[in-house]
């Protein structure tokens, strides 16, 4: 499956994730890839916090690393995942490493963690 360029449709709005997170989908991963630091100040509930800093090293870890590390399954390939950050800029950034590494549901959420307080929080 050939991976999704980030702008044909690598991204998720706010009906969208509200609904993702509703249906609670279990092939569904969402990922705060902003700062420690930012995600202990709040986040949007359900979300794994890796920072960006080391997505690429987390995505490459074998399984059982992963779950040791970050105390949850280890997303697969094809497995819907999906990244946010503040503003989208390091999401874009995630999502652009994540298909880079054959992650071809990778989608940012664009409106970002601000969006997400503004309108959801």
């Amino acid at each position: 499956m050939k991976a999704r360029s980030p702008s044909s449709g690598s991204t998720v709005s706010l009906p969208e994730l509200r609904s993702l997170l509703a249906s609670g989908r279990a092939r569904s991963w969402l990922f705060n890839v902003r700062s420690r630091e930012e995600e202990a100040a709040g986040t949007i509930p359900g979300a794994l916090n890796i920072p960006v800093s080391e997505l690429e090293s987390a995505l490459q870890m074998e399984p059982a690393a992963f779950q040791a590390v970050y105390c949850a399954e280890k997303p697969k390939l094809d497995d819907e995942n999906l990244v946010f950050c503040q503003m989208g800029r390091r999401g874009l950034q995630a999502i652009q490493l994540a298909q880079s590494l054959g992650y071809t549901g990778a989608r940012n959420y664009a409106g970002a963690y601000q969006e997400w307080m503004e309108k959801a929080g």
